[in-house]
């Protein structure tokens, strides 16, 4: 039968509490992976979102490992060509206390691993890692923590061992009680409680607090059920009365939890509950008790001493006269630290002769990790675009943290007075990068190291990169760079390499940077066929400034135009003269021919003055006689 799960939706009761008094519902988000819609997941309907835009990877059919795991259809992974580091990045979470929980699944493709193995960590901190066989196990199909989100985000990262491809079902945030499982001193913002197990006892039956119609407040934990510890070493016992205590503040466990147990036996007197732990770490158990057993009806019927890995940590605990009554619920809980991989937890008979137990919660308590200066991040986020780094380097999530999983080619260092980890080397030689630098790799105050060579970076020097004092490598050879070296590298006094050689380097070398020859720091400016000014370069001319060699540039374009413009005027004259030119040499016969007309004319008019009106035959025009 499907487990059913919490309803984001559904309004929470408070028992025990006027509902004047009763809180809102707490803030739950459930996202299924690789979903191009949201879904609701019967019995319950309860309501998983589509997960557009909260991260990279391949959305796939899944296939579902175990019957407790949620009956959603599709699942996200993430190949190793994606880099070894993704992340779901979830916005608008409101500050508190959460049970943070992340379900695996398989990819029903046979070319895909069958069982991946990778880790997982919450906003920096590694909290699990999968280890072969955790497909055929109930309690180790999903990875699940409390944490404090005071940021207003979840970051949830995926990364890979080099085991398969990891592959998410879904994700739950699930507010819980800013006070839940208080462990004491040590208990703080800063802590994680990571779940190693968490059983209910003589039944049959895995149960998830939504099955147990349990307070929201709680959570929604699942209770893997434990029918014995071990052949003839316990018998179960349930019970239909109330239980009263259960389900109060902080941790409000449903009531039905005490409802069953396990009782030791005549020929198993101790009851004895084993789980395997990693080494040198900090455990917080939680032990829970309800005297459900008919034939107990009194104080001092049932008295036994807790044992935890050998030490005594709770001596005579009597159940009825603890908890004030039959039927009601006592929980205990102990801090253990645990030097090899078993925590044993002994339940040892004093009076009665038989120990009882109800239900066994054992979390690992890890310290959350320290987070990258927020300023350092932004600076390497941008230079990832600027330079269009190639998804394989899974630059996602935080650079430093986990430890286990920092950023390819980014070095850290933890600065312990600000409790904040640093960036104080970048090292991506030869990897292909086309892009440029941007200044915000000034922001990057505590680098000591920069190796860009052999890429195909273009651009200019940034001149940023002289408030980066604490530089002492500078490598950008083998690049495109172009324009000139910043006089600002010249502020770098603890500058003891830099390398520029191969790129596309202009002007005179600055006074202050070739000045650090004397300090006997190394450089090399070779292959740039436009620098000049130290030795081993060719030799400058006139030093001009910016101003003036605007000024020089300035002139030659107006000296250049007014030849243009000169040049126009003066072809245009002289197409004017020659067409006048060819208008006179067309028209020269004709004037020739009028002028000898107007001669003859003269000629005639003067001999008729001399002779009368007298006119000859030819002047008179030919006979009309015939």
């Amino acid at each position: 039968m499907m487990l059913r799960f919490i309803l984001a939706s559904l309004l929470i009761f408070s028992v025990g509490l006027p509902s004047s008094l009763a809180r809102p519902a707490p803030y739950a988000l459930r996202i299924s992976c690789g979903a191009r819609k949201n879904v609701r997941t019967p019995p319950t309907y309860a309501l998983w979102f589509k997960d557009i835009a909260y991260t990279g990877g391949i959305p796939a059919n899944a296939t579902t490992p175990s019957y407790i795991t949620p009956p959603l259809k599709t699942l996200r992974y993430f190949p190793i060509s994606e880099g070894p580091n993704n992340c779901y990045n979830i916005v608008r979470v409101p500050k508190g206390h959460y049970s943070v929980r992340i379900f695996f699944g398989l990819v029903t493709q046979p070319s895909l691993d069958k069982e991946p193995l990778f880790d997982i960590s919450i906003e920096g901190t590694q909290i699990s890692s999968l280890k072969s066989g955790w497909s055929s196990h109930d309690d180790q199909v999903f990875a699940e923590a409390l944490i404090f989100l005071l940021g207003g985000t979840a970051t949830i990262c995926f990364h890979s061992t080099g085991h398969g491809d990891p592959a998410i079902l879904s994700i739950e945030i699930l507010q819980v009680d800013d006070k839940a499982y208080n462990f004491g001193q040590g208990w703080d913002q800063g802590v994680i409680l990571r779940t190693a197990t968490r059983l209910t006892c003589g039944t049959g039956k895995p149960r998830f607090d939504e099955d147990y119609s349990g307070d929201h407040w709680g959570g929604d934990r699942f209770w893997n059920p434990m029918r014995s510890f071990g052949k003839g070493a316990d018998s179960p016992r349930s019970t239909e009365n109330t239980i009263k205590k259960a389900s109060v503040s902080p941790n409000f466990y449903p009531e039905a939890l005490y409802q069953s147990a396990l009782v030791s036996t005549d020929d198993q007197p101790d009851l004895t509950y084993s789980i395997d732990v990693e080494p040198n770490r900090k455990y917080s158990v939680w032990l829970h008790f309800a005297e459900i057993d008919a034939t107990i009806t009194a104080e001092g019927k049932r008295v036994f001493d807790v044992v935890i890995n050998g030490d005594t940590f709770f001596e005579d605990v009597d159940i009825i006269k603890m908890s004030g009554d039959r039927y009601a619920a006592l929980v205990l809980n102990a801090t253990v630290t645990v030097s090899g991989r078993t925590l044993t937890v002994v339940l040892q008979p004093k009076a009665g002769g038989h120990a009882i137990v109800n239900a066994i919660e054992v979390f690992e308590i890890i310290t959350a990790e320290f987070k990258t200066l927020r300023d350092e991040v932004s600076a390497l986020q941008k230079m990832k675009k600027a330079l269009g780094l190639p998804s394989r380097f899974g630059w996602n999530g935080d650079p430093c943290v986990p430890p286990q999983h920092p950023w390819s080619g980014a070095d850290c260092q933890l600065d312990k007075n600000t409790s904040r980890w640093f960036i104080d080397g970048l090292d991506l030689d030869n990897q292909g990068l086309k892009g440029f630098l941007p200044n915000d790799i000034s922001k990057l105050k505590h680098l000591q190291s920069i190796n860009l060579s052999e890429n195909n970076i273009r651009g200019g020097i940034p001149a940023s990169l002289g408030s980066v004092t604490s530089l002492e490598v500078l490598d950008l050879s083998y690049n495109s760079f172009n324009g000139s070296i910043p006089e600002t590298l010249g502020e770098l006094t603890s500058l003891r390499i830099l390398n520029l050689n191969g790129n596309s380097l202009s002007g005179k070398v600055p006074a202050a940077v070739g000045g650090m020859l004397l300090h006997r720091a190394s450089f090399n400016f070779t292959d740039n066929a436009g620098l000049c000014g130290i030795p081993g370069l060719p030799a400058c001319g006139p030093h001009l400034s910016s101003g003036a060699k605007i000024g020089i540039a300035f002139g030659v374009s107006l000296a250049f135009l007014l030849i243009v413009a000169c040049a126009m005027i003066w072809w245009k004259r002289r197409q004017n003269i020659l067409r006048a030119q060819q208008i006179a040499a067309r028209g020269a016969p004709y004037a020739k021919k009028r002028t000898h007309v107007s001669h003859d004319i003269q000629m005639s008019r003067h001999g008729h003055n001399n002779h009368g009106q007298a006119r000859t035959a030819v002047e008179n025009g030919p006979s009309l006689l015939s």
